[in-house]
């Protein structure tokens, strides 16, 4: 194994056990329950045919870590002297193993292995289970079935900057948060042309509020690309979202259920950050680690000659600065979240339970209400594409001093002329008035 092959397996290690050993030490609880999601899931594992880590082996990558001095170096795989010969089979059961597969080409490794006992063709000592199968033929290439085609997959590039964005969310460090530890999610976007960062973030949640965040802040420094790749959460599936890009005449593009490899540039720019970033910065805070990650990227990954393209992310960016799209100065605005509501008799349109007055040239129809969630109490009506304004919440007591002229118009009625002889007289604009 090369050595920049030991140095990207060492970094995924240092991302799976990154809750451990940055920050604070989490509590015997707390260190269970991630011991039990990181067993649980599913991994793709730098040049191993696994998916899956043992409680155990995370334990033992903690403390080889801790044990050299938290240093990547630490987490390099171990060089083996018999590498490429199976450490538990002979010969003689694997030439069998490897006649069998031949014989039959479509079958399961299950298959394989219940073939092998039944016909005894394993050396007597040897035990053979399923994951030795795998492992097996894993290594002598006989995984795959024959008949089957191999995917075409071409390395790409954009021609020019802010042509296509790639963006996703990766799993960060946790930091003491209001008496507690929490995790962190680092959501970013790299522009494939330049590799340059339009913006990176580390947030407390990977939902919809927190990756709109992200891209508003990204579209505003460096303006609007003209497609964005991302993958099928539930965030990047959002009407939310397509509404909001379509407004801005960005184009998104879903990668595939399962098939993570066209976002590549983006995942490396992630191990990146767990080789390079998070062993050298000890956060103490969300704002923290956010302005260190910021400096960061600007005054190191930017300024740093790619290998890929021979020029910095920056300059790469720079020098087609002329076909850069800049963000509108409205661009607030295209992030609000639409609802369609139909105007009550009453005036009234009704939005997450709050009630709100629409004028009354607008009763009957078919309205788009534009807000953020934010600051729900500021909602703009739309009608035919056209503003109407903003409308207002319903105050009960205002509405009851409303009177009505002899040409049905209403006017706000004063103090002094509600009272006659030293009586209220009722004067509301409603049916019950």
């Amino acid at each position: 194994m090369t050595e920049d092959e030991k140095k990207e397996v060492a970094a995924f290690r240092l991302g799976v056990i990154a809750e451990f050993v940055n920050g604070p030490a989490p509590d015997h609880g707390e260190k269970e329950r991630l011991l039990r999601e990181k067993c649980a899931r599913k991994w793709n594992i730098p040049y191993s045919a696994k998916t899956r880590i043992s409680r155990s082996t995370i334990l033992r990558w903690i403390t080889e870590y801790k044990a050299g001095n938290q240093k990547l170096e630490a987490l390099y795989p171990k060089d083996r002297n018999d590498r490429g010969k199976s450490r538990s089979l002979d010969e003689d059961t694997s030439l069998a193993l490897i006649n069998l597969r031949q014989e039959l080409p479509n079958a399961t490794a299950v298959k394989l292995m219940k073939q092998m006992h039944s016909r005894q063709l394993i050396t007597p000592g040897i035990c053979l289970n399923l994951s030795k199968v795998y492992r097996f033929l894993h290594q002598h290439d006989l995984m795959a079935r024959p008949g089957k085609k191999p995917e075409d997959r071409r390395k790409y590039e954009a021609q020019l900057p802010n042509d296509l964005w790639q963006a996703d969310v990766m799993h960060g460090p946790k930091i003491e948060h209001q008496g507690r530890h929490r995790k962190t999610y680092l959501i970013a976007l790299i522009d494939d042309h330049s590799r340059l960062i339009p913006y990176a973030g580390f947030y407390w949640s990977e939902k919809l509020a927190c990756w709109l965040d992200a891209l508003e802040k990204a579209l505003a420094k460096r303006g609007l690309p003209r497609k964005i790749y991302v993958d099928n959460g539930a965030a990047f599936r959002s009407k939310h979202f397509e509404a909001t890009a379509a407004s801005l005449g960005i184009v998104l593009i879903h990668s595939r259920p399962y098939k993570p490899q066209g976002k590549g540039k983006v995942e490396r720019w992630f191990k990146s950050v767990r080789s390079s970033f998070l062993p050298d910065y000890q956060p103490q805070s969300l704002e923290q680690l956010n302005r260190n990650l910021c400096f960061w990227v600007d005054q190191d990954y930017h300024q740093k000659t790619h290998s890929a393209t021979g020029q910095t992310p920056f300059a790469r960016f720079a020098a087609h600065s002329e076909c850069l799209r800049c963000a509108p100065a409205d661009l607030h605005d295209h992030f609000r979240k639409t609802v369609r509501r139909r105007v009550n008799k009453d005036r009234t349109v009704t939005i997450d339970g709050r009630l709100f007055e629409a004028p009354v040239g607008l009763i009957g129809t078919q309205v788009e209400l534009r807000y953020h969630p934010e600051t729900p109490e500021t909602v703009e009506v739309f009608a035919n594409q056209q503003s109407h304004g903003f409308v207002r919440p319903v105050d009960v007591h205002v509405n009851c001093r409303v009177k009505r002229d002899k040409n049905n118009n209403a006017e706000l009625a004063t103090d002094e002329r509600l009272y006659q002889g030293g009586r209220l007289k009722f004067t509301g604009g409603g049916d019950e008035g």
